[in-house]
């Protein structure tokens, strides 16, 4: 299909991380879907993603990139807002430009944790570290600029690439007897493969309402996607291990729940991070599964 004019291209960065490897392969059946390697389209770099969206013309623009080492971050500002502020709006200012769609990803980080309800898309932000301000930042940047898009705050995202808590957790069950991990901080567990399903399906309604560009333009806005259900870092601990499928290989017997102050980081996290996604299933009756269900499959 590349280089056919007729099939809409559809522009995915970051398609090396958790979520951008499985858009590539959820949105082939939407269009021609180019996946730029980072020498090609640096988030860091205004010029490359000027260049790059000028030169493809997509449809859609999916904005899968992103910096997300949140402790590293507190050190590399300036780092962090180039990719998460700044390119964001590059995007959203190009996207008008082409007459392109935008969906963009953001986070439950977003908020400080003061809640005991899920938060809903209309509740005011107020980070608590430099990720969560440059994500916000990105997002305001986007709306800044107008036109169709979408963003896509989720939250606790994993997935069978790169380092994440999933990961780490099965890693470290094979390597210790005793894990200690935080009981205090509470959100939802969300796969990477079901956020790139669902922005599938956005895509393919919004092309069947007239278009991408004219589909996601009628329902632009920001929206909650996250799995059903709520845990703490100990209980999304206590599952993958229970649903391991190597489970003979584990040597941990002992995995102790802790306060947040017996486990410091760099960055302060939110205690409460649950997000409300009645909005996305009132807009377009979509919904994610229970965290759990969600992790079986993730497992098989």
């Amino acid at each position: 299909m590349p280089g056919d004019r007729t099939v809409p291209v559809i522009l995915v960065t970051g398609a090396n991380g958790q979520v951008g490897f499985e858009l590539v392969r959820e949105l082939a059946t939407l269009g021609d879907v180019v996946a730029p390697p980072r020498s090609e389209l640096d988030l860091s770099r205004p010029e490359s993603i000027r260049a790059v969206v000028r030169r493809l013309r997509p449809a859609v623009i999916v904005n899968a990139g992103a910096y997300t080492a949140v402790d590293k971050a507190e050190t590399e500002r300036a780092l962090c807002f180039a990719v998460n502020a700044h390119a964001p709006g590059i995007l959203a200012e190009e996207a008008r430009l082409t007459g392109s769609a935008l969906i963009h990803y953001s986070t439950d980080y977003v908020f400080d944790g003061n809640k005991t309800s899920p938060y809903l898309e209309t509740d005011d932000p107020a980070p608590l570290n430099v990720y969560g301000e440059s994500k916000l930042a990105g997002e305001r940047a986007i709306e800044a600029v107008g036109g169709s898009f979408i963003i896509l705050r989720t939250s606790w995202v994993y997935g069978g690439r790169r380092d994440n808590f999933l990961s780490t957790m099965l890693r470290l069950s094979r390597e210790r007897e005793e894990l200690r991990v935080v009981d205090d901080q509470i959100g939802a567990p969300t796969w990477s493969r079901s956020i790139a399903t669902v922005t599938g399906q956005l895509l393919s309604m919004a092309n069947a309402a007239g278009g991408f560009a004219e589909g996601v333009g009628a329902a632009a806005g920001t929206y909650h996607l996250s799995s059903a259900g709520m845990t703490s870092w100990h209980g999304f601990a206590t599952a993958i291990l229970a649903h391991d499928p190597a489970r003979q290989e584990q040597r941990c017997t002992r995995l102790i729940p802790i306060p947040t102050e017996e486990y410091p980081t760099p960055a302060a996290r939110p205690r409460w991070s649950v997000l409300s996604n009645e909005k996305l299933a009132e807009r377009f009756g979509l919904r994610l599964p229970s965290w759990e269900s969600q992790l079986r499959l993730a497992l098989s």
